[in-house]
């Protein structure tokens, strides 16, 4: 068993190469209806013999049991661990304990995000390959050597890497499509922070990716079309998977969501968004109440504020349109309420991330950015109305 933690900078950002570019992504990305039934055909491609399937307990009596029927008809033997519900060190420790003594050949982690990152935890820790198979299009976790740990409370802990990314991703879209609209359009808000971080990575000279070294052509490309993407076509792919449909819409928004969204902010970066999201899991009630890309959105309005970006409005509309929160009152936050924000702008500042903006950031800085978001996201409700934000909130 693997107990070092793993470290990208060791490798990639010395001091003697720290201009040098470098891309990640997953070995293979599948998509498409119906797919998650040939995954024991994809296991072939690495000569799995035995897998460990992580999954819930309603996910294996839902679709890991046609990854498990898949395996079956494969020949692919396979332990079962049930998740509990938090990627918390604990939770993993539980499932690389149990499953040790089936030496698996890869980890298949069927769900959701945090599921995902356990999934990736576990096979780190067990030193064979994992295999991402997510049931929600509602973050870009499936494609990343990352993974994000909680508390058993929910509160963001350590973020833990790897030396590889998954050995495939497979995303089938009659799953995504028969899952609630909220989670798609909370992907969608943790895709639109995509381009925004990256481009910030690019711009910035001494800007980096999350493996310290200076972003490829590639990954702002890559972050750039998952913004484009999701402008055009996200009001209807929502519209669609509210009536469980598929359509064009909906596979390019997924695409969007998980591997253009996933690569973009591996290999383009992070700057505020993320890190201000992340803070908001500081306020419990958050926690249990939004998504990860629901807090994600009001940290991309942030940072465009603190930008003075000419696509805040743009950005704002849209999430009006898609049904993001907009302004604190739609993530059950009040502007009055200095000691929560307090406890956000603080959590976010000791995060190195934020120092890839172009110019210094303050406390006051972040501060004057979440009033200035919040007082255009109030703005544009009054003004447009917030149908959509109701319908997936009420």
């Amino acid at each position: 068993m693997i107990t070092k933690p793993f470290s990208p900078r060791d490798i990639f950002a010395q001091p003697v190469v720290n201009s040098s570019r470098v891309f990640l992504s997953p070995q293979r990305y599948i998509q498409g209806p119906g797919v998650i039934k040939n995954c024991g055909l994809y296991l072939s491609l690495i000569n799995a013999k035995h897998v460990g399937v992580l999954a819930s307990k309603r996910g294996f009596s839902a679709e890991a049991a046609n990854v498990l029927q898949s395996l079956n008809e494969a020949g692919i033997e396979y332990s079962k661990a049930e998740f509990r519900g938090e990627c918390s060190k604990e939770e993993i420790e539980r499932h690389t304990n149990d499953l040790m003594s089936a030496k698996p050949d890869c980890i298949l982690a069927v769900g959701g995000g945090k599921l995902v990152d356990a999934g990736k935890c576990i096979a780190y820790r067990l030193n064979c390959q994992v295999g991402i198979i997510p049931t929600l299009a509602s973050n870009d976790a499936p494609c990343s050597s990352i993974s994000v740990l909680y508390t058993v409370d929910g509160v963001k802990d350590v973020v833990e890497y790897f030396p590889q990314n998954p050995a495939f991703v497979i995303v089938d879209t009659e799953v995504i499509v028969n899952a609630s609209e909220r989670y798609l359009v909370a992907g969608i808000g943790d895709a639109m922070a995509t381009w925004y971080e990256a481009r910030v990575c690019e711009d910035n000279p001494v800007g980096s990716n999350l493996v310290g070294c200076r972003p490829t052509l590639a990954a702002s490309a890559i972050s750039e079309k998952c913004a484009q993407t999701l402008f055009e076509y996200g009001v209807s792919a929502a519209e669609n998977v509210r009536n469980n449909q598929n359509s064009d819409s909906v596979e390019r928004v997924v695409e969007a969501n998980t591997l253009l969204s996933g690569i973009g902010f591996e290999s383009g970066g992070l700057a505020l968004a993320h890190p201000l999201a992340n803070s908001y899991t500081e306020i419990t009630r958050l926690n249990k109440k939004y998504l990860h890309g629901e807090m994600v959105a009001m940290g991309t309005l942030a940072q465009l504020a603190m930008e003075n970006s000419e696509d805040l409005e743009k950005v704002t509309k849209f999430f009006i349109d898609i049904g993001l929160p907009v302004n604190l009152e739609q993530l059950s936050m009040h502007p009055l309420e200095q000691f929560e924000i307090d406890k956000v702008i603080d959590a976010a500042f000791k995060n190195p991330l934020i120092q890839r903006m172009k110019f210094e950031v303050t406390r006051d800085l972040i501060l004057q950015s979440i009033k200035k978001a919040d007082d255009l996201g109030t703005s544009f409700v009054k003004q447009y109305g917030d149908e959509a934000y109701k319908r997936l909130h009420d």
